[in-house]
């Protein structure tokens, strides 16, 4: 079990890194989320292969999970996009809305009630984030872009999970990889033709570009992904949340370390990050206490079921 925590660890401090390869990267974060997305498929194609999983389904639920593909491509862009507009520490604390934008789309769309206890949490939230904006109000723009991008990721893994149970998350997270580089090309002629500011494409790699796309593609995707579906057979549904939610931590700690100076912020930056971080750690532990009340409330001797984890891939 410590070998597996271990693991758990390593995966959420390699999805904790994608902020800071993408600040590594030279290519621009359309083109990037392209050859991500292809080396992604291609990655996850080749695990279906050696698992012998079968990669066939009905044409409408294929079709559902490549107009997810479309999400995810958007989440990715956006996210990229905020910590080139901002620092990744600055992006990283926008990312952390993401259970604030869980809590607020799933009663939407899976027709559950409101929870008070998400109420309040996502109130602290936004307290945290008043601070952050308040304090690096220069890098406004960076973290509206990662709020945005935390809203997508939410819409997304909310919408995966009802599709989860229908299908394995290897092939439906194949379906989504194709589904996002797909959208990616067919967009790239308008992109090229009326967003790119007359530079034209930039699918060109330059100095370690092929490093930091292939870690960022085949280990912080493929072998992360491949890793935490298999840890999730072993440990909890709740374990896997509380530590997925050290992401932006991890993340923060990483770009202090990599690039230094620019990714020192002022006091107050980290003050509204502590009360963000505060509320995403603190939600698993209270939704785990709250099924356990009203089980107790209702007598019911079943198992409290863990929470879906969303897939981060």
């Amino acid at each position: 079990m410590v070998k597996d925590y271990l693991k758990l660890h390593f995966i959420v401090l390699l999805w904790g890194f994608t902020a800071i390869l993408g600040k590594l990267l030279t290519v621009p974060p359309v083109e990037l989320v392209f050859w991500r997305t292809l080396l992604a498929v291609l990655g996850l194609g080749v695990l279906l292969l050696a698992r012998k999983q079968s990669w066939r389904i009905p044409a409408g639920q294929a079709a559902r999970l490549l107009s997810i593909g479309v999400l995810v491509a958007t989440h990715w862009i956006t996210f990229f996009l905020a910590a080139r507009l901002s620092s990744v520490s600055v992006c990283l604390a926008g990312l952390a809305t993401l259970a604030l934008w869980t809590s607020l789309l799933e009663p939407l769309l899976l027709w559950r009630k409101v929870r008070g206890y998400e109420v309040a949490l996502g109130m602290l939230t936004m307290v945290g984030l008043y601070l952050v904006s308040q304090a690096e109000f220069d890098q406004l723009l960076g973290l509206a872009v990662a709020v945005l991008s935390a809203g997508l990721s939410a819409l997304f893994s909310v919408l995966n999970s009802r599709l989860v149970q229908q299908h394995s998350p290897l092939r439906l997270t194949f379906y989504e990889m194709a589904g996002a580089c797909l959208s990616i090309a067919l967009f790239l002629p308008f992109y090229s033709r009326y967003f790119s500011e007359g530079r034209g494409l930039q699918l060109g790699w330059q100095g370690y570009d092929w490093l930091w796309l292939l870690l960022l593609a085949g280990v912080c995707t493929v072998y992360a992904f491949s890793v935490s579906v298999e840890l999730m057979r072993r440990l909890s549904a709740f374990v896997v949340n509380l530590t997925t939610n050290l992401e932006p931590v991890y993340g923060i700690v990483l770009a202090v370390l990599i690039f230094g100076a620019r990714e020192r912020m002022s006091p107050g930056f980290y003050l509204g990050t502590v009360v963000i971080l505060v509320s995403v750690l603190i939600h698993p532990v209270v939704a785990r206490w709250d099924e356990r009340r009203l089980q107790r409330l209702h007598g019911s001797k079943q198992p409290v079921p863990d929470e879906v984890v969303p897939l981060n891939p």
